[in-house]
C-alpha cells in the first residue's frame, strides 16, 4: 500500500486546493471588487476543467505508463496555484483557476485508477478509500489552516501555501514514486459507449447529483450560515464538515471490503446527506447541532464515492479507468453546476439559508435514482419458453453480491 500511500499524498493537495477557495471567497470578492456570487465562479470554472480533463486526456494518454502523466499533471497543477496567488485581475484568476482544474482532474483519473490496479482485488476498497482519504484529509487539515491564514495575511498567502504543499508532493512522487503499469489502451468508441451504458450510467448520473447538491452547497456556505443563523466565523463549521469528510471516507473502504452491500450502503449516504441538508438552516443558530449536521454531511458526501467506484469496476469489470474516468469526469461537472446554479439563485435574490433546502432536494433526486435503477436490476429476467435457465457463473455471483 507505499504506492498507494504516495499517491493520496497528492490528492490531498487537491482536496485543499479545490475546497479551500469556499472560505476564501468574501475575501477575494472584496479585493477584486466582485461579488461573492461572482467570486463562486472560480470554483465553477476549476471544477469544470476538472470534468474535461479527465476523459479528454485519459483517452490521448490511454495505453501509456501513467507515471509521467502523473507527475506532469501534478506540475502544471502547482504552477497554476501559483499563477494564481500572481494573478493581477479577476480574469486572470479565472484563466489559472481553469489551469489548475485541468491538471487537478489528469491526476484525480489517474491516480484513482493506479490505486486499485496496484492494490489488487482483495484491497481495492481501501486503496480507494486512502486516495479519496488524501482528498478529504486535504479538506480537514488544510482549508481551515488556509482560511485561517487568509484571515491575517491575506487570500494569495493561502494559495502560496497550496502551491508550497504541491510542491512538496511532487518532489515526493518524482523522487519515490516506482513505474506504474500501463493500463490496456482503449479506443475513444468504447469510451463513448459507456455514456449509452443502461447499467454505468444510473451510477454516474447519482454522483452527478450529489455533487451538484453537495459542492453547491460547500461553496456558499459562510453566507448560508451567515443567513441563516448570523455566523460570522466559518472555521470550525470547515472543520466540522471535513472532520465529517475523512472519517465517512475511511470508514467506507473497509465496509466494502467486508461484503458491505454496495447498493444499500449508497442509499443510506444519500438519506444522511439528504438529512443534513435538509436540517441544516434549523439548525445553525445552534453551533453543536450545526456542527453535527455538517460532521453528517460531510461523511455522507465523501463516503459515496467509494462504493460508487466498487460498484463501477464490479458492472464493468476490464473497463476500470474508462468507467472511474466517467464518474470523476460527472463528480466534478456535478460540482461546476452545483457551484453556478448556487451562484445564479444568490443572484436572483434568492436567501442564502434556503440553499440547503435546494441542495436537500437535489441530493433527493439521486436518491430516487439509485433506487430505481437498483430494483430494475434487481428484477429477474424473464426466460423464454423452453429456453434452460443457465446458472450463474462464480464471478457473476461475486460481483451481484457486491453491487
Amino acid at each position: 500500500m507505499r504506492k498507494v500511500l504516495l499517491l493520496a499524498l497528492g490528492s490531498f493537495t487537491l482536496g485543499l486546493d479545490a475546497y479551500v477557495m469556499a472560505g476564501l471567497l468574501p475575501a477575494i470578492a472584496d479585493d477584486t471588487g466582485t461579488t461573492v456570487a461572482l467570486a463562486g465562479q472560480l470554483v465553477t470554472v476549476f471544477t469544470l476543467a476538472y470534468a474535461v480533463s479527465a476523459p479528454l486526456f485519459a483517452s490521448l494518454l490511454s495505453g501509456r505508463r501513467p507515471r509521467g502523466a502523473l507527475i506532469g499533471a501534478l506540475a502544471v497543477f502547482t504552477a497554476a496555484n501559483g499563477l494564481t496567488a500572481l494573478a493581477p485581475s479577476f480574469g486572470a484568476l479565472l484563466a489559472a483557476r481553469v489551469a489548475a482544474g485541468a491538471g487537478a482532474g489528469l491526476y484525480s483519473a489517474l491516480a484513482t485508477a493506479a490505486a486499485s490496479s496496484t492494490a489488487g482485488p482483495q484491497r481495492r476498497g481501501r486503496a480507494l478509500a486512502l486516495v479519496m482519504g488524501g482528498m478529504s484529509a486535504g479538506t480537514v487539515l488544510g482549508v481551515p489552516l488556509g482560511v485561517l491564514l487568509a484571515e491575517h495575511t491575506g487570500w494569495r498567502a493561502t494559495l502560496w501555501l497550496v502551491t508550497g504543499l504541491g510542491a512538496a508532493a511532487l518532489a515526493g512522487l518524482a523522487t519515490l514514486l516506482p513505474p506504474l503499469p500501463a493500463e490496456p489502451q482503449t479506443p475513444v468508441r468504447e469510451r463513448l459507449a459507456a455514456l449509452a451504458d443502461r447499467t454505468v450510467a444510473p451510477v454516474v448520473g447519482v454522483s452527478f447529483l450529489a455533487a451538484v447538491a453537495s459542492l453547491g452547497l460547500y461553496t456558499y456556505l459562510a453566507p448560508v450560515l451567515r443567513s441563516a443563523g448570523g455566523v460570522h466565523g466559518i472555521t470550525p463549521y470547515l472543520w466540522a464538515w471535513g472532520v465529517g469528510g475523512v472519517l465517512g471516507s475511511l470508514a467506507a473502504g473497509p465496509l466494502v471490503d467486508r461484503g458491505a452491500r454496495t447498493p444499500v450502503l449508497v442509499g443510506a449516504v444519500l438519506a444522511a446527506i439528504v438529512l443534513a441538508q435538509a436540517l441544516l438552516p434549523a439548525l445553525a443558530p445552534a453551533p453543536l447541532a450545526a456542527g453535527a449536521a455538517l460532521v453528517l454531511w460531510g461523511a455522507g458526501g465523501w463516503a459515496l464515492q467509494v462504493p460508487q467506484q466498487h460498484r463501477l469496476l464490479a458492472l464493468r469489470h476490464g473497463r476500470g479507468p474508462v468507467v472511474l474516468a466517467l464518474n470523476n469526469s460527472a463528480l466534478y461537472l456535478g460540482s461546476a453546476v452545483g457551484s453556478a446554479l448556487a451562484g445564479l439563485a444568490l443572484s436572483a435574490g434568492l436567501r442564502p439559508a434556503a440553499l440547503p433546502w435546494a441542495a436537500a432536494a437535489v441530493a433527493g433526486a439521486g436518491l430516487l435514482l439509485h433506487a430505481s435503477a437498483t430494483a430494475r436490476r434487481g428484477r429477474p429476467r424473464a426466460v423464454p419458453t423452453g429456453a434452460r435457465p443457465t446458472a450463474p457463473c462464480p464471478s457473476t455471483l461475486g460481483n451481484h453480491e457486491h453491487s
